[in-house]
């Protein structure tokens, strides 16, 4: 069975939900290091007072046994304890009694940049609460679950994967990214940046040229794609390759079948290359403002000014840990595409048999 994800929740529900199946039995979790996981994705320089809200940490309903994955689908769960104030605005039935509590208005302020709009148009919505509920980045809390799965599983692999913000607001060192972060603070700004995520310990052979929907690269991208505010990716060198002749655009072999360079980012057709797989992710100014945009009101027409709700001044950091959750498990899909395996145990045996075959020609120092 291929490794797949499904989520559900909304920002102010009562949990946020996901399902992962096709995991190998006997991969040991820790729940501490998931949750460590989601602390990182909450902090950062430039987050909101939500982040005070929270105080996310996983619980397993199914799959797991004594810390250990019985080869079912795991169903993980991360509480929204802010939905106390939302019970009334956000319940999933008809609720009794008069509105009361947060969300018991409609929202008719569509914010440009966010999900609102386009999300009523598409679903016939009256309030665009329905629409910016799930759209919100808050249900990226359960990916990062997801992906810290993905990372035990890689580990055992041999693979470690990271991520870290490498340019907020335009700016690329510690001191300038948070300077510039208490700057857009001040004026009521938001900002964006530009994430890396790089993974070590990489096998080569992972991925595809066989059809455009195997290749790892494609597959990376549209994951990387689908988090909340991000406008563009890149592997290795990206678009600073298009602007190279190609003596200085490609990484030349060596015995050993090592790369001098690492410019592909580890990803040549689709496939890796057994160098470290480098991916970046850019990140648009976040599109809820303490400054409104001009916006029109869905109720009535007019010409106004868009909704207003906390926000965080820029998420960046927060981004990164989201990012290297998505390459994680998109790497480890295509691990166990690659290795397969019902049991951790077949997994390894599959992955040394594999290395073996190859030892011949690959021998990296």
């Amino acid at each position: 069975m291929a490794l797949g994800l499904v989520t559900a929740g909304e920002s102010h529900g009562p949990a946020l939900v996901a399902i992962v199946t096709g995991l190998p039995a006997g991969l040991a979790l820790d729940k501490e290091m998931i949750d460590a996981d989601l602390r990182r994705r909450q902090q950062g320089y430039g987050r909101s007072p939500r982040q005070k809200l929270e105080s996310d940490e996983v619980e397993v309903l199914a799959g797991l046994r004594h810390g250990l994955t019985l080869g079912t689908p795991l169903a993980l769960v991360v509480r929204n304890r802010d939905h106390a104030n939302w019970t009334w605005g956000m319940s999933p039935w008809p609720p009794d009694g008069d509105p009361s509590g947060k969300g018991a208005k409609p929202v008719t302020l569509p914010r440009p940049g966010h999900a609102d709009l386009a999300g009523v148009l598409k679903f016939g919505h009256d309030d665009v609460r329905n629409a910016l509920e799930r759209a919100s980045a808050r249900h990226t809390a359960v990916h990062v679950a997801a992906g810290s799965v993905a990372k035990a599983l890689l580990r055992e692999l041999g693979i470690v994967v990271e991520g870290r913000p490498v340019e907020i607001g335009g700016e690329t060192t510690d001191e300038a990214m948070r300077a510039a972060t208490d700057e857009a603070r001040k004026e009521r700004h938001t900002l964006g940046g530009v994430v890396e995520v790089t993974a070590t310990g990489v096998m080569p052979g992972l991925g595809s040229y066989a059809e455009k929907s195997d290749r790892l690269d494609g597959r990376l991208a549209a994951a990387l794609m689908g988090v909340q505010a991000v406008k563009g990716v890149e592997v290795g060198d990206g678009f600073a390759l298009a602007r190279r002749r190609g003596t200085e655009a490609h990484d030349e072999i060596d015995p050993g079948l090592e790369r001098r360079t690492n410019r592909a980012g580890g990803l040549e057709a689709g496939i890796t290359n057994g160098e470290p797989l480098v991916v970046r992710a850019a990140m648009k100014p976040l599109p809820t403002l303490m400054r409104p945009l001009d916006s029109v009101d869905l109720a009535t027409g007019e010409a106004t000014q868009a909704l207003v709700e906390r926000s965080d001044v820029q998420a960046v950091e927060a981004l990164a840990v989201v990012a290297e959750a998505t390459v994680a498990f998109e790497l480890a899909r295509a691990a166990l595409e690659k290795l397969g395996g019902d049991s951790l145990d077949d997994l390894l045996a599959a992955k040394r048999h594999y290395l073996e075959r190859i030892s011949a020609r690959w021998r990296p120092r």
